[in-house]
């Protein structure tokens, strides 16, 4: 042993390592589970692992506001709609929905604007 061994944090191997992913946690499912309950015409939508993050979900509701959050796999993913009944869709077969592109851009619009006010503001 040497003399600084004792003062270095043993870590688990593979958890919370540069490179390494995060798996999908409770906190992640619970708000996926608070969203869709807020929200309506819930759509999910999932996206493929890669090599900087796992397996996510977007849920996309009917006015296009969206969020994402890691599931843990496509299986996880078509349990959670399954369980919800919202249907699931594979990002990369099915593409993300129109409606969550032109929601994503009114809120570019609408910050650019907010910010264009505050600038005059000052």
């Amino acid at each position: 042993m040497g003399l600084f061994d004792a003062f270095r944090r043993r870590r688990r191997k593979g958890k919370n390592r540069p490179g390494t992913l995060r798996d999908a946690s409770s906190a992640d499912i619970a708000h996926l589970d608070r969203w869709a309950a807020t929200h309506k015409g819930v759509e999910a939508y999932v996206e493929p692992r890669t090599t900087v993050t796992e397996t996510t979900v977007v849920l996309v509701a009917h006015d296009g506001e969206w969020t994402r959050r890691r599931i843990g796999s496509l299986d996880a993913a078509q349990r959670f709609g399954r369980k919800r009944s919202i249907p699931v869709y594979e990002v990369a077969k099915t593409g993300y929905p129109k409606r969550m592109r032109e929601y994503t851009e009114r809120q570019r619009i609408l910050r650019k604007k907010a910010q264009r006010e505050r600038d005059r503001k000052d």
